[in-house]
C-alpha cells in the first residue's frame, strides 16, 4: 500500500480573520479588517498579490464609470470607497493611465508591477501578516459545517491557520468546495472561456489612435481583416472582436484578443487540471499569432513584437457560492437596488464567448450588489469575497470586474470585523446596517 507522508512539523498560526486570496477582494478585505483592529493573515499562491488584474494581466481597472449613448461628455464616476482609495495611490505612483474609451464607458489601464508595489504597501500594516507562495489544501473544522480557518502548503511545510473567521477570496470558491457547502458552476458547468492577455511593445501609438480611433474596442474594420486573414489561412485568429489599450508606459498596447477553447471545442474550464494546462499552451500560441498578426497588418504595429505575456491565463468564470441571496441576470439589466446592497456597479454584462462577445449596457445607472450574495446558503464562520459570489452565470459577466471587488473586498472586511467584534454569526448580519458603515468609510453607496 503507498501512503502519501509530510514528515515535516505543521505549526498552528492563530488570528481573528484569515483570507484565502490575494486579489483586488482579497486586499480590500484584509485592509478594511486590519484598521478594524483585527489580526488578518491574507494568503496568496503568487509571490504577489494583484489576482486576475495582475497574474491574468487583465491590466484595466473596470466598473468605475457610467455608462452612457454620448460618452463624449466624459467619465461619470460611480464608485467610491476603498476602490478609489486603491486608484488615487495607483495614480500617485504613475501606475495608473487616465480614463479610456471602452465602447460606451471608460476604464483606466493600470501597470501590473505597480498594482504589487500599491498593494505591498497597503498591506503593511502590522495587523497584517502576508504569506505568499501558500496554497490552501484544506479547511479546518471541528465537525459539522463551522469552519474554523484553513490548512496550507508551503515551501516550508504544512501549516494550519486557526481563524475566528475565514474568507474564500480566491475567485474559484475553492474553500466552499473544500468544506462541501453548496456551489454552482457557470451555465450547467459551462464557463466562460479563459483569455491570454499579452503585451505589444515598439508600437506608435499616435499613429495607431489617429487610425483607429480612441475606443478600445476596435472598430469593424480591423474585425473585418481578422476575419478575411482566417479565410485566407495565413493565420489563426479564433476571436475577431478585439480589444487593444495603450498603456501608461510609452509604446504599448494592452491586448485583449484571445479566445481560448479546447481542442474538441469545448469552453475549457480551469476548475480542470487537464483544461488549466491546454488553456495555458493554447493561450500562449494564440498570442503569438495575434502579435505576427498586428505587426504585419495594423497601422503603427510595423516594429512591434511581444513583449509580455500574463502569468497564466485569466480566468472570467470557475465556481460561484449558493449564497443567501442570488445576483440575477435580470437584476443588472433593470438597475436593481437592495436595502442591503453593499456594492454598486456601472458595469456591462460581458459575455466573452463565441467569435464576438456579447455586451449588454446599462446606461446612466447603476445596480447593486447585496450582501447576502457572500454569505454562503449553508455554514457558519466562512464568507465570500470577490468573483466566486452568489450570482447568475451572466450576472457573473458583469459583477467580476476590478472595481466592483475592490468594494466587495471592503464590505466583507468590515462585516467579518463585525462578526468577529460581536460575536455574530455573518449571516446574522443586517445588510441595511452594513451599508451604512460603508457609506461611513466613504463608498458613497447612496450617489
Amino acid at each position: 500500500m503507498i501512503i502519501a507522508t509530510d514528515a515535516r512539523t505543521q505549526p498552528d498560526l492563530y488570528c481573528d480573520i484569515v483570507i484565502v486570496g490575494g486579489g483586488a477582494a482579497g486586499v480590500a478585505t484584509a485592509v478594511a479588517a486590519a484598521r478594524n483592529g483585527m489580526k488578518v493573515v491574507l494568503v496568496e499562491r503568487h509571490g504577489f498579490c494583484g489576482g486576475g488584474a495582475v497574474a491574468g494581466h487583465s491590466g484595466t481597472v473596470c466598473g468605475l464609470y457610467e455608462a452612457s449613448d454620448d460618452p463624449s461628455s466624459g467619465p461619470v464616476q460611480a464608485v467610491f470607497g476603498f476602490t478609489d482609495e486603491f486608484t488615487k495611490a495607483l495614480e500617485a505612483r504613475g501606475g495608473l493611465a487616465d480614463p479610456v474609451r471602452y465602447g460606451k464607458t471608460f476604464t483606466r489601464v493600470h501597470d501590473p508591477i505597480v498594482w504589487r508595489e500599491t498593494a505591498d504597501a497597503f498591506l503593511a500594516d502590522s495587523n497584517i501578516t502576508t504569506i505568499y507562495h501558500a496554497v490552501a489544501t484544506r479547511v479546518l473544522n471541528e465537525g459539522g459545517e463551522r469552519i474554523e480557518g484553513v490548512e496550507l502548503w508551503t515551501k516550508q511545510g504544512p501549516l494550519r491557520v486557526r481563524a475566528k473567521l475565514t474568507v474564500d477570496a480566491s475567485g474559484d470558491a475553492d474553500l466552499i468546495a473544500m468544506a462541501g457547502l453548496p456551489n454552482t458552476i457557470g451555465d450547467n458547468g459551462r464557463v466562460q472561456n479563459p483569455t491570454m492577455i499579452f503585451r505589444l511593445m515598439g508600437v506608435d501609438v499616435p499613429a495607431f489612435l489617429a487610425t483607429y480611433g480612441d475606443d478600445t474596442i476596435m472598430p469593424p474594420s480591423v474585425s473585418e481583416k481578422i476575419v478575411a486573414a482566417n479565410k485566407a489561412g495565413t493565420y489563426c485568429l479564433p476571436r475577431a472582436k478585439i480589444w487593444l489599450f495603450p498603456t501608461t508606459r510609452p509604446g504599448e498596447l494592452l491586448c485583449n484578443c484571445t479566445r481560448i477553447i479546447g481542442a474538441d471545442g469545448r469552453e475549457l474550464n480551469p476548475l480542470n487540471w487537464r483544461d488549466f494546462a491546454e488553456a495555458e499552451i493554447e493561450g500562449r500560441k494564440q498570442a503569438r499569432e495575434y502579435a505576427r498578426f498586428f505587426a504585419d497588418t495594423l497601422t503603427g504595429c510595423e516594429n512591434s513584437f511581444l513583449n509580455d505575456m500574463a502569468v497564466q491565463v485569466g480566468v472570467r468564470q470557475t465556481r460561484q457560492i449558493d449564497g443567501v441571496q442570488t445576483l440575477r441576470n435580470a437584476d443588472i439589466l433593470a438597475g436593481q437596488k437592495f436595502s442591503g446592497g453593499i456594492a454598486r456597479s456601472p458595469w456591462p454584462i460581458e459575455l466573452h464567448s463565441g467569435e464576438r462577445p456579447k455586451v449588454e449596457w446599462l446606461l446612466n445607472d447603476v445596480y447593486e450588489i447585496p450582501y447576502g450574495c457572500f454569505v454562503p446558503e449553508r455554514g457558519e464562520g466562512l464568507l465570500a469575497a470577490g468573483r466566486c459570489l452568489s450570482a447568475e452565470h451572466e450576472a457573473v459577466a458583469s459583477a467580476r470586474v476590478t472595481a466592483q471587488c475592490f468594494s466587495y473586498g471592503q464590505a466583507i472586511g468590515h462585516a467579518a470585523s463585525i462578526a468577529v467584534r460581536e460575536n455574530l454569526a455573518p449571516r446574522e448580519i443586517n445588510g441595511a446596517d452594513l451599508r451604512d458603515v460603508l457609506n461611513r468609510d466613504g463608498a458613497r453607496l447612496n450617489g
